[in-house]
């Protein structure tokens, strides 16, 4: 008899598996997913602005030197690059539904998961140097005839906003986009692992 209440101490002491319901799971996952497409979609809206106007600048402008095309078209070929990186990874998040192939689909997420970390990574630094040349080259003619506290303010409140975008935006964006991304795989890797037992 007491091996049997043994046995039963041990067994009832066994860490309960939360059971996820799929559809609680789905409603959650769809929820995140909205929440990350619909950011996402703002900032390709944000960016086709932007290169909208810089590409209205490059070709209804004239300037005296040709260092200042050069720097608005790196500035219009880095931010049509991001826009076009941006919208790849937004097809990947509307690809395919959810509930239609959960295992496909935590795929696909895993897959813009190692896109936005590689984007966040070595490229963003590439894309923050490339916008800097360009500005510069930009500012060289545009701002020739400002006085020197003028270049002074211009420069250094550009440099000031690619330091807080660079060093501290940018980690707040990821750290919140990461957590987010690795909470729908966990739900939808839970999920199937439910249904593989």
């Amino acid at each position: 008899m007491k091996d049997f209440e043994h046995i039963m101490s041990v067994w009832q002491a066994q860490p309960v598996n939360d059971q996820l319901s799929v559809d609680e799971a789905l409603k959650q996952v769809k929820k995140g997913i909205s929440g990350l497409s619909r950011k996402l979609m703002w900032g390709i809206v944000a960016m086709i602005v932007a290169l909208v106007n810089s590409f209205a600048v490059l070709f209804f402008s004239v300037f005296q030197s040709w260092v200042t095309y050069v720097g608005l078209f790196i500035m219009v070929l880095t931010m049509l690059l991001y826009v076009l990186m941006m919208i790849r990874d937004y097809r990947i998040i509307h690809k395919r539904d959810a509930t239609s192939s959960p295992t496909e689909y935590l795929e696909d997420l895993k897959q813009y998961q190692k896109n936005r970390a590689r984007l966040y990574g070595n490229l963003y630094y590439t894309y923050v140097m490339l916008l800097s040349v360009g500005l510069t080259l930009y500012f060289l003619e545009v701002l020739q005839d400002a006085t020197i506290i003028g270049k002074i303010v211009v420069y250094t409140l550009t440099l000031s906003w690619f330091l807080i975008c660079t060093f501290y935006l940018k980690q707040r964006i990821v750290k919140s986009e990461e957590e987010k991304i690795n909470l729908i795989v966990e739900r939808l890797e839970r999920l199937k692992g439910q249904f593989e037992i």
